[in-house]
């Protein structure tokens, strides 16, 4: 694994990101994945079904360059309605999980008012450190 988990001593633990990521080699970084396929179609239309999608593609870039879903250091999320996400935080953990296994790098999440394509719900970009 390129990545090591950072938690400062006496802060409450992290629940589904890092709060800091330590990696060496080479820097990869992706661009904001949205939820549609690599025909650049949308086969779902609700937030977790694109959701997983976003990060599968991520990962497919990751892989492609030569690395795993362990190298993965960051993701920023940006979605467009706060209220679908908080209402399906089981869903959005377990269809994390189902993509990404327990891997948790350092995360940061956006609301923000639209985004390029209309139909997407969520957009994700990452950066990768690949050994």
């Amino acid at each position: 694994m390129s990545t090591i988990t950072i938690h400062p001593e006496g802060w409450t633990p992290a629940k589904g990101y890092a709060n800091g990521i330590v990696a060496e080699g080479r820097v990869l970084f992706v661009g904001g994945q949205i939820g549609w396929n690599a025909e650049q179609v949308f086969e779902c239309h609700d937030f977790i079904g694109q959701m997983k999608q976003a990060l599968r593609n991520i990962v497919a870039v990751v892989e492609t360059a030569g690395g795993s879903v362990a190298d993965i250091a960051r993701l920023t999320w940006y979605v467009t309605d706060k209220r679908e996400y908080l209402a399906n935080q089981a869903a959005v953990g377990a269809a994390y999980r189902e993509v990404m296994g327990y891997h948790f790098p350092a995360m940061t999440m956006v609301v923000v008012a639209d985004l390029v394509e209309d139909d997407a719900k969520i957009e994700i970009e990452a950066t990768a450190v690949l050994t």
